[in-house]
């Protein structure tokens, strides 16, 4: 199967399951916020091929939801929301490496 068709498949089971984490965990920010921490954590333990990595989390971590739901919040809050997203992410991916690398080491 051609690389883009894998990545397309991998995208619509992300945004499928971050839909219905998201309605399990009843909408709103906080899941949001916690589904990109987890996805970051796993990108950076796993480091996964096109489908995994690209695919799946890249519709699991979906920035046009983010930023869709930021619209709607005030100034401040927004501020917030955003760098809550971007520490909380970053320090994801970053602790997912680290424990990935102890695990080779």
């Amino acid at each position: 199967m051609p690389q883009i068709l894998l990545v397309g498949c991998g995208t619509a089971l992300g945004a499928l399951t971050r839909f219905v984490l998201t309605t399990l965990l009843g909408g709103g920010a906080l899941p949001l916020l916690l589904i990109n921490v987890l996805g970051s954590a796993v990108m950076g333990y796993a480091k996964p091929p096109a489908f995994w990595g690209t695919g799946f989390l890249g519709g699991f971590t979906s920035f046009a939801a983010f930023a869709y739901l930021t619209s709607g919040f005030s100034p401040a809050r927004a501020g917030a929301y955003v760098l809550a997203t971007i520490i909380g992410c970053t320090a994801a991916y970053l602790l997912g490496d680290l424990l990935a690398s102890r695990g080779r080491a």
